[in-house]
């Protein structure tokens, strides 16, 4: 009975659209208080326990990096060298947008600095080239989308630590549904628009912007390596990443985000109020999305901790299985919900949701819970 008067209270809360924390919070403490002995200092306990993991810390130092880069100039070197590429493709350009997403998405781990600093740059040029607008806003928002399954992928980092999975392993596996999504959408981009054709490929062109572009080109090559051949740790990735944007925009591109530490206002050309400004913006951007997730994430992994240890799962596994014995009727049903989650829930809140759940129960057909982690957050 209180289980049933639980899903109807989250049910109306989602109805009246009220913020996550407050849905998720109220289940913690309903199942902690009628199914856990009353005891709502384990929430606490649990939250503690739960959150004091390491992995937690790339999570903030991939955001962190990726505002750097936002603000520098990596996204416009990145796509002068995709242009240079492309020139003579048609639909050169909105193709140029797509893997310059791509990249950048694999430097930040974001999808949506990966949209703010590129999108910022590729709409007006999509705009001044003749390009629709529905089409350019489409491209970008579907360029921007690859930062949840190119690695690093901040939702790839919360399925793992709410599964318990490997990041390196859902690192690697959404390589190459990411690959697939970028062909696909480049095909798409050259067939609809036939007609956008540029000049021939210009050599020194090619060159010039390899050389303006070959630092940004090297981060993900150092932040990838590293986690593949076993030489970091996701979270000293990221902070490798942080490390690295600092060291390319300051002093291999001079944008100066380092003037107030470095004292060269002079040699930049900025000045103190400027440069504060400057560092100011980034780490609030990197602020207002850590203090908007974390106490989310953090409650979320409690209750994890209590489903867990209630075996919720296991008895919600036990229950389908009664009903659907078939794995294609499991992943077409999941895949619905998970559509309908989409439409309402952000990818980040969804992944917290239904984590505890529904991977256990792929895992119960058959399914490897790092392939249903890609497949989730994918469809989400």
């Amino acid at each position: 009975m209180n289980g049933v008067f639980l899903t109807i209270i989250l049910i109306g809360l989602l109805i009246l659209r009220m913020n996550i924390i407050v849905i998720l919070g109220v289940a913690t403490f309903w199942a902690y208080y009628f199914w856990g002995g009353g005891e709502l200092m384990n929430v606490v306990y649990d939250i503690w326990d739960a959150s004091n993991r390491e992995v937690l810390l790339s999570i903030p130092l991939y955001i962190l990096a990726g505002s750097i880069m936002s603000q520098g100039s990596i996204a416009k070197r990145l796509i002068l060298l995709m242009r240079s590429l492309t020139r003579p493709i048609p639909g050169g350009l909105a193709i140029a947008g797509l893997l310059s997403c791509g990249v950048f998405a694999a430097i930040s781990g974001s999808s949506a600095v990966t949209l703010l600093a590129v999108g910022s740059i590729m709409y007006p040029a999509l705009i001044q080239e003749g390009y629709s607008r529905p089409f350019s806003i489409g491209m970008l928002c579907a360029g921007g989308t690859l930062g949840i399954i190119i690695p690093p992928s901040i939702p790839l980092i919360l399925y793992g630590v709410m599964t318990q999975k490997s990041i390196a392993d859902l690192f690697l596996a959404g390589t190459g549904p990411a690959a697939l999504i970028l062909i696909v959408l480049s095909i798409y981009a050259m067939t609809v628009n036939w007609s956008q054709r540029g000049d021939l490929w210009n050599i020194s062109e090619i060159l010039q912007s390899l050389r303006g572009a070959a630092f940004a080109l090297l981060t993900p090559v150092i932040i990838l390596g590293g986690i593949y051949s076993g030489y970091f740790t996701p979270t000293e990735s990221a902070a490798v990443a942080v490390l690295t944007a600092l060291a390319v925009e300051t002093f291999a591109h001079k944008n100066g985000l380092l003037h107030i530490l470095t004292g060269r206002f002079a040699a930049f050309g900025g000045t103190l109020r400027e440069t504060g400004q400057l560092v100011w913006r980034v780490v609030g951007d990197t602020s207002t999305l850590m203090g908007s997730l974390f106490p989310i994430l953090a409650i979320a992994l409690s209750l994890n901790v209590f489903m867990t240890y209630e075996q919720v799962p296991t008895r919600i596994v036990e229950t389908m299985t009664t009903f659907i014995d078939s794995k294609l009727l499991f992943l077409f049903m999941t895949n619905i919900l998970l559509l309908a989650v989409g439409l309402f829930l952000d990818i980040g809140s969804a992944i917290l949701i239904l984590s505890p759940l529904l991977p256990p129960m792929a895992q119960d057909y058959g399914m490897d819970m790092v392939h249903f982690g890609i497949m989730m957050i994918v469809n989400l």
